[in-house]
């Protein structure tokens, strides 16, 4: 199996403790959730970050993880590893032109294994919707303890949905104070639609300030600490975007809209 570095970033005792929290109420929700898809309502609100931190918190406990780049999309996770050859990516597999074993990486962190997104396809819903994904996931669920799915944010196309449904469980992220409760809750029904079990919703980024024994942050929330998440900037021609069609495939008008729209739903 090849290698891959990701690089690594230094936490404080309050943010190792926000991470181990995390992970114990992940853990909590049963022994049969294994396949996890992190999603947001839009960009930058930390989903990214936390979907590697949680696979590499539970990895440091020694559970088998494997942690899947799915933001076929606008991908950040790439930007987190060192890279000096070329990279097969999850989309080299889904259009089959790499075999599962060389999209598998292993990385410096124990018991941790990566699949990057690959470059940017010009159908990704239909290549998540297809039979070679579910058949992947069927057959890495029997190796790995806890396999994590980052996906793109829900509220700007219906990736999130369409790989929720293969899934366990799914979990929201969404920052604070940027997010309405109209929109969030008409994300919410979308990835309720899927069928897949809503595990809970993580509040990133919340203003720092004193709370019991420890403090909030704007990263996880309580006891963590505050960090920048990597911007998606602009998005190209395949990117999120806001164009005139918000539905998708057999989704119909489950597709998603824009936040300015949704606001309105």
């Amino acid at each position: 199996m090849k290698k891959i570095k990701l690089k690594e970033e230094k936490q404080d005792y309050a943010t190792r403790e926000a991470l181990k929290t995390l992970r114990t109420n992940f853990q909590f929700c049963g022994a049969d959730k294994k396949i996890i898809a992190l999603t947001s309502c839009v960009p930058n609100e930390g989903k990214s970050s936390l979907s590697l931190d949680l696979a590499k918190s539970l990895a440091e406990i020694g559970k088998r993880v494997l942690m899947i780049d799915a933001d076929l999309r606008k991908s950040v996770l790439l930007r987190k590893c060192e890279v000096e050859d070329e990279v097969k990516g999850f989309t080299h597999f889904l259009s089959k032109q790499a075999a599962l074993i060389d999209v598998i990486y292993e990385t410096n962190f124990p018991n941790l294994h990566l699949i990057v997104a690959g470059p940017v396809p010009p159908n990704p819903s239909e290549l998540l919707g297809g039979n070679v994904f579910k058949d992947m996931l069927r057959a890495v669920e029997s190796v790995y303890d806890y396999i994590i799915i980052d996906t793109p944010p829900l509220g700007s196309v219906i990736d999130a949905a369409v790989i929720a449904e293969e899934c366990d469980g799914a979990i929201l992220v969404i920052k604070y104070g940027d997010i309405s409760y109209r929109f969030a809750r008409s994300v919410k029904e979308q990835l309720e639609k899927s069928g897949c079990t809503i595990l809970g919703v993580i509040l990133s980024m919340v203003e720092m300030g004193t709370a019991g024994y420890g403090y909030y942050s704007k990263r996880y929330g309580k006891y963590g600490k505050y960090k920048k998440y990597g911007k998606y900037g602009k998005y190209g021609k395949y990117g999120y975007g806001y164009g005139k069609s918000y539905s998708y495939g057999p989704y119909g008008d489950y597709g998603t809209y824009p936040p300015e729209e949704a606001e309105k739903k």
